[in-house]
């Protein structure tokens, strides 16, 4: 190993490790609008007293925290979570717990109409909200520092997964464009991204125009995206027009309905190089990058829903443990970096 590279792995190693006390707290803004959002939010904190688990339920496991704590003094840098399709908060509160404890205040919103407690058609046919849910959610903890701390507004950066991925990606600068995605579905119907094109509303004669608009927010430094969907409606020209460090991370155990080359692997080719970095996730499928799964979780899972078990499947002989700490690695080094810069 060169000095250089030992020197990055222990500065990251020292940040990953060097852990303070994380507070937790859940908010509900937009109250009095059409699309009220329900927030989780991680942050540092110097109390200490009783903690208790958040995010856990029969199947996954939870974090432990402190619940509503004082937030600690001083600005941090603040990371936006946004989650897939059919998801909510909980699947990455691993990840926002280990990035509180290094001093982030980070933040996840359930999407109405896209989340597990609402797939409400109307809602989820409205794709071009997401990115201002995590809008929203910025705005608010701009003007709030009380609930988690205050922002040091040179530090921001988004995260998503799959569909997550798309949404950060649209604050970063993506254009996307409805008729080229659908032409590309009819080369690509196997793809799970276009089978959910009506559901999202992709291919409503309205939509197109709000899909396409720029949705690029500034505030924004550095965006990750992990194992995403739904790429190839990005313009080219549009990703290549994209001025911020971007990380892509695709699942290396990836699918037919998940391709690593179309989805992932699209962004790399667009993006120009000096604005990104693309990683193959060893022994990641597209669900490795979500919370641990119980023993027994599987066969819950497919007993309530029958298929569904594939969400706590990993690659062949990997552990989602050790898949886990790679990802934070890799995304704490990144974003220390981007951000810095």
């Amino acid at each position: 190993m060169s000095l250089r590279l030992f020197l990055l792995w222990f500065t990251v190693a020292i940040s990953v490790t060097a852990q303070a006390e994380t507070a937790f707290r859940q908010l509900r803004i937009n109250e009095n609008t059409q699309r009220p959002l329900n927030v989780a939010v991680w942050y540092p904190t110097d109390q200490h007293g009783m903690t208790e688990t958040v995010g856990e339920n029969p199947a996954f496991r939870g974090t432990s925290v402190l619940r509503d704590a004082k937030p600690a003094p001083g600005a941090h840098p603040l990371l936006l979570i946004s989650h897939g399709y059919g998801g909510n908060w909980r699947n990455l509160n691993w990840l926002a717990q280990r990035m509180a404890e290094q001093g982030y205040i980070v933040a996840a919103p359930d999407h109405p109409g896209t989340t597990t407690r609402n797939k409400t058609p109307q809602d989820a046919q409205q794709l071009w909200l997401r990115p201002q849910d995590l809008r929203a959610v910025l705005n608010t903890l701009l003007e709030n520092a009380d609930w988690a701390g205050r922002v040091d507004s040179r530090r921001i950066a988004a995260l998503g997964h799959s569909l997550g991925g798309w949404t950060v990606m649209e604050l970063a600068g993506g254009r996307f464009d409805s008729r080229r995605f659908v032409t590309d579905c009819q080369q690509h119907a196997a793809l799970s991204s276009c089978k959910l094109t009506s559901t999202l509303g992709i291919d409503r004669p309205l939509a197109g125009d709000k899909l396409a608009a720029d949705m690029r927010d500034p505030r924004i430094k550095a965006v990750v995206s992990l194992d995403l969907g739904l790429a190839r409606g990005f313009t080219p020209e549009s990703l290549r027009q994209i001025a911020i460090p971007v990380l892509i991370m695709a699942a290396q155990a990836d699918s037919d309905a998940l391709p690593d080359r179309l989805e992932s692997g699209y962004l790399a080719d667009n993006i120009p190089a000096a604005r990104q970095r693309y990683s193959k996730v060893d022994g990641a499928t597209h669900f490795s990058f979500m919370q641990l799964c119980k023993p027994g979780a599987v066969e819950l899972i497919e007993a309530q829903d029958p298929g569904e078990g594939i969400v706590c499947e990993d690659g062949p002989a990997a552990k989602r443990e050790a898949i886990h700490q790679r990802l934070l690695y890799q995304i704490t080094a990144f974003l220390r970096q981007a951000l810095a810069d």
